[in-house]
């Protein structure tokens, strides 16, 4: 079935999913719910005691964090392929939608005396969040032509950190003036916060999904499952033969354990080498965010210019002097100036390796399988990226000296870019000769 592309009310409910669950990424996993576990648990010098082992609190944080995305890489590949076979994409998009949205809210029940409901909301979350980004991304090429693909992937990233700012900033308020807003403490205002992001995330997603289009449901009475997974090894296998998508995936998977990492640990790193307080540390979050929309569009320019792969390897080589900078900075402005440099890449980094990815697939067949295997590719970036991070720092004792490991991942990325981008230049060459 052939669907119409760049009908402006789909490609716009489109970019509102951006601005749905962005808001779980920037006050679960990033600005508010880390802060709260922490001090939830912070009790008996920050030992859990979790299905009969003692562990510590951020072990355990981490742990939750693996565990979410190590199943999410497995069932994502069965059912991407499932989605292209029998027609469940929209389907999957709000069932992982609805896990996501729920688990948000079932976290305002979360308190010191229930941390099952903290770690299960956490982990159920996290798993929505992920679960519904393949059949998400999945959408660009099916609703849009290859020349509109780094704008709408732009947009897309903007609408995501304009609406997650505008949420965190509501809640920063009803957290900081609770008694205002007519809660009882900061710890109700915080689960209060947790509430808001599961009902923004269900109504503005589902009003997203609402407008996708809706392929032909196939039903296949016998070996369903099988062909989901024999669907997503096809389109794995046929990956590794094509050079272009090859490179580039080798480039993402080097570049992402760079900058998820970084997003992931810009917070710790503030706290424990600059010794920054939470205030402050928002102010950075914040500014990242606000920064980043720019960057996407900004970098959109710079793609439909000079290219896609020409757009990321610059962005890769600002990515490389964050580091150095990162190594060498030392005060309160200096981190500043860093956030403000993370903030411009961050949001084109990631809006241009999606729509790399979606201009380099073969058309609208087997998109959710692919890009099942973009995501399964991040989310290995990030189980290793984190795991080596943290096993320099207890080796080295510090977080300093183990940002010259992320500068090798992002060496290691544009090496891989910079060959696809030569590559790519050559094809053009013998095209228009």
């Amino acid at each position: 079935m052939t669907t119409q592309k760049n009908i402006k009310s789909q490609t716009r409910a489109w970019s509102f999913y951006d601005w749905a669950n962005s808001a779980y990424s920037l006050t679960i996993t990033t600005a508010i719910f880390p802060i709260y576990f922490e001090i939830v648990t912070e009790n008996k010098a920050g030992i859990l005691r979790f299905w009969g082992v003692e562990l510590q609190n951020t072990a355990l944080y981490s742990y939750i964090l693996a565990f979410s995305f190590l199943l999410v890489a497995l069932i994502n590949p069965l059912l991407s392929g499932l989605s292209d076979v029998a027609g469940l994409k929209k389907r999957f998009m709000g069932f992982f939608t609805l896990l996501g949205s729920l688990s948000c809210i079932f976290l305002y029940f979360f308190t010191e005396e229930f941390l099952w409901i903290g770690i299960t909301g956490f982990a159920l979350s996290t798993i929505g969040y992920a679960g519904s980004l393949v059949f998400y991304n999945a959408y660009l090429p099916e609703i849009a032509t290859p020349d509109q693909f780094d704008k709408l992937s732009a947009q897309g990233f903007s609408m995501g950190y304009i609406g997650s700012v505008l949420l965190l900033i509501i809640n920063l308020l009803c957290i900081s003036y609770f008694d205002s807003f007519g809660f009882s403490d900061t710890n109700q205002a915080t689960r209060f916060a947790f509430l808001t992001v599961g009902i923004w995330w269900g109504v503005f997603g589902f009003y997203s999904i609402s407008k996708m289009p809706a392929a032909q449901i196939t039903l296949i009475p016998k070996g369903l499952f099988k062909k989901g997974y024999r669907e997503a090894l096809n389109v794995q296998k046929s990956i590794l033969k094509v050079s272009s998508q090859s490179k580039f995936l080798l480039s993402f998977f080097f570049y992402s354990m760079g900058v998820q990492t970084i997003m992931y640990i810009a917070t710790l790193f503030g706290t424990n080498e600059l010794h920054l307080e939470s205030n402050k540390l928002i102010v950075v979050i914040l500014l990242i965010q606000l920064v980043a929309i720019g960057g996407a569009y900004f970098f959109a320019y710079i793609s439909k210019i000079k290219g896609v792969f020409f757009s990321i390897i610059i962005m890769l080589l600002v990515w490389i002097f964050v580091c150095i900078g990162a190594y060498f900075t030392t005060n309160e402005i200096q981190f500043y100036a860093l956030a403000i440099a993370v903030g411009t890449v961050m949001g084109g980094i990631q809006s241009q390796s999606r729509s790399a990815f979606a201009s380099i697939i073969p058309g609208d067949n087997d998109n959710a399988s692919y890009f099942s295997f973009y995501e399964l590719t991040e989310k290995v970036a990030i189980f290793i990226g984190t795991l080596s991070y943290g096993i320099l720092i207890q080796l080295t004792g510090g977080m300093r000296n183990s940002i010259i490991l992320l500068m090798l991942f992002f060496v290691l990325g544009l090496f891989f870019m910079w060959r696809l981008q030569k590559e790519n230049r050559i094809n053009n060459h013998h095209s228009n000769s």
